[in-house]
């Protein structure tokens, strides 16, 4: 998450960077995938300077990369987290699990149906590109909870009880 309190601009285009690198993995693309769909657009060594933040993007080139990717442009830019959002990330009761979508598509029932309706409504809300795998967090967490009629500290064992807890290969 950025935070923006230092006013220091290297420290921004770095966050620009890494938005940038994780909506093209999102997209499932290398630098080099990126020059050839975007027809030498966006070459690959100067695409991997923005996302090393070596290199500052102006707004039309920032433009441009967000209708290569189609993402709405404010997705490109960090968002500021404020003291309070900071604290709630850090708290323990909000630990983030990352589910996979597909794994939980191939369950029938009720609340499987139910918890996948309500993924796909949290992957809208966060405007999020993967579509394979969320991560969920405290509030979302409460909900599933309700969702599986487990308490919430025992979501984590549930999930991964009925292998849906994402596993990187």
């Amino acid at each position: 998450m950025a935070t923006f309190g230092d006013d220091d601009p290297s420290a921004f285009s770095q966050q620009v960077g890494d938005r940038l690198r994780v909506i093209r993995k999102q997209k499932r693309l290398s630098l080099q995938e990126v020059e050839a769909q975007s027809a030498l657009e966006f070459k690959a060594s100067v695409l991997g300077a923005y996302e090393r933040g070596e290199r500052s993007l102006s707004v039309p080139r920032l433009d441009r990369l967000s209708q290569f990717y189609n993402v709405p442009i404010e997705q490109m830019l960090p968002r500021e987290v404020t003291g309070a959002e900071a604290a709630a990330i850090d708290s323990p009761i909000n630990k983030k699990l990352a589910i996979d979508v597909s794994k939980l598509l191939q369950l029938s029932g009720s609340p499987f149906e139910m918890l996948a309706r309500y993924l796909r409504l949290i992957q809208v809300q966060r405007q999020d590109f993967n579509g394979r795998v969320i991560t969920v967090r405290g509030d979302d967490t409460r909900a599933i909870a309700a969702m599986l009629d487990v308490p919430v500290d025992q979501v984590a064992d549930r999930l991964a009880a009925l292998d849906l807890l994402f596993k990187p290969l």
